[in-house]
C-alpha cells in the first residue's frame, strides 16, 4: 500500500484567537475522492488552503508525500474584463509546455476552444478550462474549491462525471469543496462534514443517516439524499445531456443529474 499523498494530524487554524479549523485528521491517497461539505463559515476553504500550503497551521502537522504535485482549481477566475485573452494564451500563462496544455484541454472536453476568448466562455466551459490548467501540471492531487460554481444543474452532473473519469484515468487523489449535496453525494467516495471540527465523515450513503449530518443540514435534506442514488449506466456530454449507455463497473458508480438543491 502506498503512502498517503497528504496527511493532516490534528490540524488547527486560528485567526486572532478564533478557531477556524479545529483538530482535523485526514488522509488522502491516490484514487480517493474526498468531498468537504459544511455550512458557510465552517472552515472549508481554510482547510484546503492548509493542504495547499498557503495557510500555516496554528497547531498540528501536515505531511505531504515527497515530490507531491498539486493541481488547484479555485472557486472563481478573476480577470480584467478589458484584457484580451484567448484560451490558448491563458493556458500558456501557466508555464506548462503547449503540448501538455492541449492534452489537458482535450481531457476536459474544451480542446476545440483554443482560439476562443476566455471572457466569452459559458460557466461550464470556464470551469473546465480551470480544470485543464490544473491538469496540465500532471498532478498527483487535485484540489477543487466549488468546481461547479456558476454551472447549471445538468452541467454540474457532467462536471462531476468528468472529475471521476479523470481520477480513474490519472490515478490521482481528489479533494473538493461543494455545496451541491445531491450531486456530490453520487460523485464522491468519502464525505467530510465540517463545522470547524469534523462533525461526521464516511461513505455518502452512511453520512445521510448520521445524526450530526441531520443536525447540520436538516432532516428533509438527509431524507432526500438517502433515496436519491441510482446506478450510473450512462455518460453526459459537455452540457450534461445523456449521450451513451455504459456498463456498470465494479464500483457501481452512481449518477445524479436530475436533483434539486
Amino acid at each position: 500500500m502506498t503512502d498517503p499523498l497528504v496527511t493532516l494530524d490534528n490540524a488547527t487554524v486560528r485567526f486572532d484567537g478564533v478557531i477556524a479549523v479545529d483538530h482535523i485528521n485526514l488522509k488522502v491517497s491516490r484514487g480517493d475522492i474526498i468531498t468537504i461539505i459544511g455550512p458557510n463559515g465552517a472552515g472549508k476553504t481554510t482547510l484546503i488552503k492548509a493542504v495547499l500550503g498557503i495557510q500555516p497551521l496554528s497547531e498540528g502537522a501536515i505531511h505531504r508525500q515527497a515530490g507531491l504535485t498539486i493541481g488547484y482549481v479555485p472557486q472563481h477566475l478573476h480577470l480584467q474584463p478589458t484584457l484580451p485573452l484567448t484560451v490558448k494564451r491563458f493556458m500558456a500563462l501557466s508555464g506548462v509546455p503547449a503540448a501538455a496544455c492541449r492534452e489537458a484541454l482535450e481531457q476536459t472536453g474544451v480542446g476545440h476552444l483554443l482560439a476562443a476568448s476566455v471572457h466569452h466562455l459559458s460557466g461550464g466551459e470556464r470551469q473546465r478550462l480551470l480544470l485543464a490548467r490544473a491538469l496540465a501540471r500532471k498532478p498527483d492531487l487535485l484540489v477543487l474549491d466549488e468546481p461547479a460554481q456558476g454551472v447549471d444543474i445538468n452541467g454540474q452532473a457532467a462536471l462531476y462525471d468528468l472529475i471521476r473519469q479523470l481520477r480513474d484515468r490519472l490515478h490521482c487523489g481528489v479533494i473538493m469543496i461543494s455545496h451541491d449535496l445531491h450531486l456530490v453525494m453520487a460523485a464522491t467516495d468519502k464525505v467530510l462534514c465540517l463545522n470547524q471540527h469534523v462533525c461526521c465523515s464516511g461513505h455518502p450513503e452512511d453520512i445521510s443517516r448520521d445524526p450530526a449530518f441531520i443536525e447540520t443540514f436538516g432532516q428533509s435534506v438527509a431524507e432526500s439524499l438517502a433515496v436519491y442514488h441510482h446506478r450510473h449506466n450512462h455518460q453526459h456530454n459537455l452540457h450534461g445531456d445523456v449521450v451513451a449507455a455504459g456498463d456498470s463497473d465494479s464500483e457501481h458508480r452512481e449518477c445524479s443529474g436530475h436533483g434539486h438543491h
